[in-house]
């Protein structure tokens, strides 16, 4: 990051307005950090400091490797305003972070594979914390995005910017460079760039959720298999990759569609650029009642494990529903009695057409899962 002044008082965004939390790393090794992707750690101590700061002042270097390459990872979760938002009690309190827990495990476990270091996990939530505290001054009783991203780094840093497991450094030239003392681990360096963004949410996914989706069926161009045979890929990593993604949406819209579901080069469905795709089945059983079934694609295809997805299946087994875990073809999502794709900000969006052909909704099923959301299970395993 590049140097700027600390603002004379602390920052609070305007109604409307985003706040920034940055995790800035002490110099040399972090004693207090984690190895990549561990949330395990201290809250402070040497290793991270935060700042709180307008997000519209310059911060990030151009030759972030997370800005030039893509490279690094982030998570979005929901803060909940409470009542009392906007007291500026310095602790958080004002928001109920909807599951913290489940988005820091996977934003560590996407930079391991990364192999990106973290600022340990009560860090996160600190900064977190700081961020919710200062949006709610100036934004009482506004629901809040949290986006949380770590990148590698601007090359050039310490350690080029780069983190290799082993005795051997890779320097800014992209160079092997021998370890100080062949044969050991180098300890882990934070010489990434860290923080969290809080914004309001944006009343347009509100909508969505309201009038449901017309979806496109967009083939992703990988078979099933390519996560197990290719993880270099880094499938189901929630990477700052976007590109892809962000070209499906806007060839919907070009479509007069709402969003996409990917499906597999051999004819499974997959994931939406950013949500999990679920569908139900309405199981007539033999003492004459009917059942529920709820199915998701399988995790092994290559698709990032959703929490959303997690929380909602916990509630849905606490009440004995059925669940499911493909593999699904886009057949399947046409016989359905209900398919919706879910977000941790957009919440459970039921799916209204696809490919242009309208398919069946069901409003109480719908309206079953944005409760069965709000429960805020802990998500457990849930699909395989």
């Amino acid at each position: 990051m590049t140097e700027s002044s600390q603002p004379a008082a602390p920052f609070v965004p305007g109604p409307g307005e985003s706040v920034v939390v940055y995790l800035e790393p002490d110099a040399g090794p972090a004693s207090s950090a984690s190895s990549p992707g561990s949330a395990d750690g201290p809250a402070d101590g040497p290793g991270v400091s935060l700042r709180v700061d307008d997000p519209r002042r310059p911060a990030i270097l151009v030759t972030d490797q997370g800005l030039t390459r893509g490279d690094g990872v982030f998570e979005t979760m929901t803060a909940v305003a409470t009542e009392g938002s906007g007291s500026g009690s310095g602790t958080g309190a004002p928001f109920r972070v909807r599951k913290e827990d489940s988005h820091l495990a996977r934003l560590a476990t996407s930079a391991e594979a990364l192999e990106i270091p973290l600022p340990p996990a009560p860090a996160w939530r600190q900064a977190a914390a700081a961020g919710l505290d200062a949006f709610a001054a100036g934004n009482p009783g506004v629901d809040a995005v949290v986006k949380l991203v770590a990148t590698r780094g601007p090359e050039g840093a310490p350690g080029g910017g780069h983190y290799v497991r082993g005795a051997a450094d890779v320097g800014s030239d992209g160079e092997l460079a021998e370890a100080t003392e062949p044969g050991l681990l180098a300890p882990p360096h934070l010489t990434g760039t860290y923080w969290v963004l809080v914004s309001p949410v944006s009343r347009g996914l509100a909508a969505a959720r309201e009038r449901g989706l017309k979806v496109l069926l967009l083939d992703r161009g990988v078979d099933s298999g390519v996560a197990e045979r290719a993880p270099w890929l880094l499938m189901g990593t929630k990477s700052l990759s976007y590109a892809v993604n962000m070209a499906a949406l806007r060839y919907a819209a070009s479509q007069g569609a709402d969003d996409v579901i990917f499906t597999s080069s051999d004819g499974q469905v997959l994931e939406g650029p950013t949500s999990t795709v679920l569908m139900a089945r309405r199981i007539p059983q033999q003492d004459g009642s009917t059942g529920i079934e709820l199915i998701t694609p399988l995790r092994s295809s290559g698709i990032l494990p959703g929490t959303s997805q997690g929380t909602i299946f916990a509630a849905a087994q606490a009440a004995g529903w059925q669940l499911g875990y493909g593999p699904l073809e886009p057949s399947d999502l046409v016989d359905a009695d209900g398919v919706w794709l879910v977000s941790s900000v957009r919440l459970v969006a039921p799916v209204t057409h696809l490919d242009g052909e309208e398919i069946l909704q069901d409003p109480e099923l719908t309206e079953l899962l944005n409760g069965f959301l709000a429960e805020d299970r802990e998500p457990g395993e849930h699909g395989p």
